[in-house]
Order: structure tokens, then C-alpha cells, then sequence
């Protein structure tokens, strides 16, 4: 929280891309959900919000209270950027897998593009909106927009996402529109 704080002192920011990650259950739920959640919670809106999300979140359960794999945390941010997308419609809001790519996380044998992996989020934080389709609440592989997991845009789940992130943080996120 103290890093929202901080970063708050240079805001508002035009574009905040959320990239950290883990496959490590243990800290999963940590790293790839809640610090987004607070983060996104406690800043000002910026103009687009990206989140980092995997291919790998159409295998996630929507299981809250039984889940936390990889493939969970990324189901659950990738839903928590499509609620988003509803709340702060002023914020593009986005969702990006970019690959399996050769980082320290993916392995040396990743068979996809390390370049092509960052170009997608770094066009949604730079291109002109009137380029962006669907302006806000996309989810995004290689420059092109796909279809998520049916969850993500199931208004039910969405709130679940929210409230659960809200009961773990104790942090509710606004409609800051």
C-alpha cells in the first residue's frame, strides 16, 4: 500500500502496465491479483490500465476460495480487468497475453517471440484510442484482440472477484469516473 502512496506523488500517470508476475503457488494470489487490485484501488485512475494475463487463465477456476494456481490468478485479473472496463470507462482497460515467451518465468525453451511478447502492451499504452478496438476491455494476444474465458465478462463473476479482493485487502476500488 505504501507503494501506491509513493506512486500516487507522480500521478496521474497516462498508462500503468502491470506486469509483475509468479507461477509460485504460494505467492500467485499475492503477485499476479491483489497487487494489482490495490494498486489499481488506491492510484488515481490513469488513462489505460494493462494487465499482464496468460493464455493459461482459460484453464482457471472460478472456484475463489479453492483456487490460486497460475492459471486461477490469471482468470481472476484478466476478469478484474473486464470489470474494470464497466467501472471506469474514461480508463482503457486491457488484458494481454503475451505468449509463452523465453524470460526467466517462461524458461529458456519458450517457443514464442520475446520482442513480439511486450509489443502488444507497449501499442495499448501509446497508440491513439481511435486505433484501440474494442477501445476498453479487450483481451489481447500479438496485437490482436481474442476472446477470453466466458467467466471474465459474467457480471456475477466480476463482482465475486471484486469482493473477494476487497475482503482480502480490505480496499474496495472506486467508480473514480
Amino acid at each position: 500500500m505504501a507503494l501506491a502512496g509513493e506512486l500516487e506523488a507522480f500521478g496521474p500517470f497516462d498508462a500503468v502496465v502491470h506486469n509483475a508476475g509468479t507461477m509460485d503457488r504460494s505467492l500467485a494470489v499475492a503477485v499476479n491479483v491483489v497487487a494489482p487490485y490495490v494498486l489499481t484501488a488506491l492510484m488515481q485512475p490513469p488513462g489505460r490500465s494493462i494487465v499482464l494475463s496468460s493464455g493459461m487463465h482459460l484453464s482457471g477456476t472460478t472456484d475463489l476460495a479453492r483456487g490460486g494456481s497460475y492459471s486461477d490468478t490469471k482468470l481472476w485479473v484478466t476478469t478484474l480487468t473486464m470489470a474494470l472496463a464497466g467501472m471506469r470507462p474514461s480508463t482503457l482497460s486491457h488484458a494481454v497475453d503475451p505468449g509463452w515467451v523465453p524470460t526467466r518465468m517462461g524458461g529458456g525453451g519458450a517457443p514464442d517471440d520475446l520482442v513480439e511478447g511486450h509489443r502488444t502492451q507497449v501499442w495499448l499504452a501509446s497508440a491513439r484510442e481511435d486505433e484501440i478496438e474494442p477501445r476498453t476491455g479487450g483481451y489481447w494476444h500479438h496485437h490482436a484482440p481474442r476472446e477470453p474465458h466466458r467467466a471474465t465478462r459474467d457480471a456475477a463473476f466480476q463482482s465475486s472477484v471484486l469482493e473477494h479482493l476487497e475482503g482480502l485487502t480490505g480496499v474496495r476500488i472506486e467508480d473514480r469516473d
